[in-house]
């Protein structure tokens, strides 16, 4: 059959990343054809906007093509995208990962589940990942927690974790492909292993995972609940050098009132202390966090709360929202911040980000790092800086270099 291989689209985290190479594996087996698939994420208003608007775009550039949404906001509000003239197909959150979801065979328009029925976490075994020289690895997905602004629950479901073993088996195959970095994902991961057999932590996974794979030169984690770091993965963060110093928090807020109008299970000290207690075990370790900025009922003064938490901690890569009202959550009947407040303190978030960046980077100049590459000479180091490389590197290959200098938001690194 002639025509091109489809095109997968993907907004959103890094668990949709995963996912999406699941779906582009099982399209290409089912033999589809110039279709374009779009992965949608629902965190935030604007982020359904841009879907919507990438779907009419390239239904204008590909008349011809069969379009086909998934991802959150497909599983929360099918009707809209299949209200669309565009779309030709919506496909839900637990299905779009099963094979028998794509192809000929399946041609209902809307094609969407009960989420909080599902009860597993489809594993799958992927050969690599197209255009990335790391990999990331669904290990969880869904959430049992109910934060006050948080829609994603109802696009994800409840927790459900991988098996230990099935994960070990994934990250074999990857590093026989030749990834030498593994990023683990899922929706909350610290919350791993209450639904599978003799219930084990999320440090014990990894702790295991490391210890059976001992090939696999370089681990990272992704997004942490601050309260839910179990001793295993304490251990591992002073004791295990293949495990990143890097971790990324979700913090969302720095002020205790807000934090608990949000239902998190942290309070501000609990970060500072989650914090201190990693750069104590690891000196070189560094943080990133989610923060959302003019959440509702937040005072000028619950914002400086967590303008200063961002210096307090020390924080460096941060990832700053404004607040977006989530219809059918309990934040959405909050009292709200005006919208231009919010894109203020957003943008205030933002520059003091820049700047704590900024000051990391010089930081790291005369230091010598491990540089995984990336593409077009840039790379990653150990503590995720963004690395620009001297000379010609494949994808994927782990270099030693020498940080010389900081080019806007990027290390300056050669060979030595």
């Amino acid at each position: 059959m002639s025509g091109k291989d489809p095109e997968i689209v993907t907004f959103g985290c890094r668990l949709n990343v995963y996912e999406s190479e699941v779906m582009r594996s099982h399209a290409k087996d089912a033999g589809m054809k110039d279709a374009i698939i779009f992965n949608t994420c629902a965190v935030t208003k604007e982020a359904e906007r841009q879907a919507r608007q990438a779907i009419r775009r390239a239904r204008r550039d590909n008349p011809n093509a069969k379009i086909v949404v998934t991802g959150c906001s497909a599983q929360i509000d099918p009707q809209t995208y299949a209200q669309m003239g565009e779309v030709d197909q919506v496909i839900g959150n637990d299905l779009k990962l099963k094979a028998e979801a794509w192809g000929g065979q399946s041609e209902e328009p809307v094609r969407v589940n009960d989420i909080m029925s599902v009860q597993e976490t489809a594993s799958h075994l992927l050969q690599g990942f197209e255009g990335h020289s790391r990999a990331f690895l669904q290990v969880q997905n869904g959430c049992d927690h109910r934060c006050t602004f948080c829609i994603i629950p109802y696009g994800r479901g409840n927790s459900r974790s991988v098996p230990i073993g099935v994960i070990v088996d994934q990250v074999r195959v990857l590093v026989d492909q030749g990834y030498k970095e593994v990023v683990l994902t899922g929706v909350d991961v610290t919350s791993y292993g209450v639904d599978l057999p003799g219930k084990p932590r999320f440090g014990q996974m990894v702790r295991r995972l490391l210890a059976l794979v001992p090939e696999l030169p370089r681990l990272r984690l992704s997004s942490l609940d601050p309260v839910e770091i179990d001793e295993d993965l304490w251990r591992l963060i002073a004791e295990e050098p293949r495990l990143m110093p890097h971790l990324h928090l979700s913090l969302q807020a720095g002020d205790d009132m807000i934090l608990k109008r949000m239902k998190r299970r942290h309070l501000r000290q609990d970060v500072i202390d989650v914090c201190r207690k990693a750069r104590e075990l690891r000196p070189d370790m560094v943080f990133g966090a989610d923060i959302i900025a003019g959440f509702p009922t937040e005072t000028d003064e619950m914002f400086e709360n967590t303008l200063r938490i961002v210096e307090d901690c020390d924080l460096t890569f941060l990832h700053v929202f404004p607040y977006s009202e989530r219809e059918g959550t309990p934040a959405a009947k909050m009292p709200q911040v005006d919208h231009a407040v919010r894109k203020k303190r957003a943008a205030a978030l933002r520059d003091l980000g820049q700047k704590q960046l900024h000051l990391f980077l010089k930081s790291n100049i005369n230091k010598t790092h491990q540089v995984i590459v990336e593409k077009d000479n840039i790379g990653r180091s150990e503590n995720f800086s963004p690395v620009r490389v001297s000379d010609d590197f494949a994808p994927g290959d782990l270099v030693q270099m020498r940080a010389y200098g900081v080019d806007g938001d990027v290390l300056l690194a050669e060979v030595f």
